[in-house]
């Protein structure tokens, strides 16, 4: 920034958030309140968090006379802040820090060492991998039986995550290809295969493993769905989860460059 700031620092400038809350000055009290927020869920201010930046930020707007210390933005104070923490396969937790209803921060936190997603220093290479989106599959559509467009994605999953062009044999792929099988043959739905069955402690059984990205997103999904009679993903499934992942390790790492950009 210059040494003398022109504009305000809005929350679009730090944050990956739409509408109006894109266009609004980042204020004292909003980052009071994510402060606060922040201090209930984890018992400190998380360093890179939402509050710290809020903080520095909300600082310049006042030293440069665009807020005065006691200010609110209506969205902060109308629809509040918040912090919530959820837990994720291969001992994560996300920690979600939100705006008015819009995420702002994405943090995951593995061995007691918090680290941004899709930032060097985090674990397993800097954000949520395709082995711990598989993995997260399991929470949210585990009990689904196994069908074809299921093994599709998962083998799309496997190849981008050990970046070979055939399946592992014995893998994950192979798993979910022969339990797509069995289940096509097997009326009951009781003695059909899950994707819990096939990928509970995915990320242990892949050879090679690495974040999630939009391209792995992208293929994940296309797999499926030209594997689904109806062209569709199922809205908890395998390309749900790995698009999940992708959201938030591209949300952080947005984040992270704004905020070295504008406030630092």
């Amino acid at each position: 920034m210059s040494q003398q700031q022109q504009q305000a620092i809005r929350y679009g400038d730090l944050f990956e958030v739409q509408g109006e809350l894109a266009e609004k000055a980042v204020a004292p009290r909003d980052a009071a309140m994510m402060q606060t927020a922040e201090n209930t869920l984890t018992g400190h201010t998380q360093k890179g968090g939402a509050a710290a930046v809020m903080q520095s930020a909300a600082a310049k707007n006042e030293r440069a006379g665009f807020v005065c210390h006691g200010d609110a933005s209506e969205v902060a104070d109308d629809l509040g802040v918040s912090a919530t923490e959820t837990d994720f396969p291969a001992g994560r937790t996300v920690i979600t820090e939100s705006v008015g209803g819009q995420v702002v921060v994405g943090k995951f936190d593995q061995g007691g060492s918090a680290a941004a997603a899709g930032t060097p220093g985090g674990g397993c290479g800097g954000g949520v991998t395709i082995g711990e989106a598989l993995e997260a599959a399991v929470l949210t559509a585990g009990k689904k039986p196994v069908e074809r467009s299921d093994a599709a994605a998962i083998q799309a999953a496997e190849v981008r995550a050990t970046s070979r062009t055939t399946i592992v044999p014995g893998g994950i792929a192979a798993a979910a290809q022969s339990a797509a099988t069995f289940n096509a043959r097997t009326t009951k739905d009781e003695e059909k295969t899950t994707l819990a069955d096939v990928l509970s402690n995915a990320k242990a059984k892949l050879p090679a493993d690495r974040p999630a990205t939009r391209k792995d997103a992208e293929g994940v999904a296309g797999a499926e769905m030209r594997n689904d009679p109806f062209l569709t993903t199922h809205p908890t499934g395998v390309a749900a989860s790995v698009a999940a992942a992708a959201r938030l390790n591209q949300q952080a790492l947005n984040n992270n460059n704004n905020i070295d950009d504008i406030v630092q």
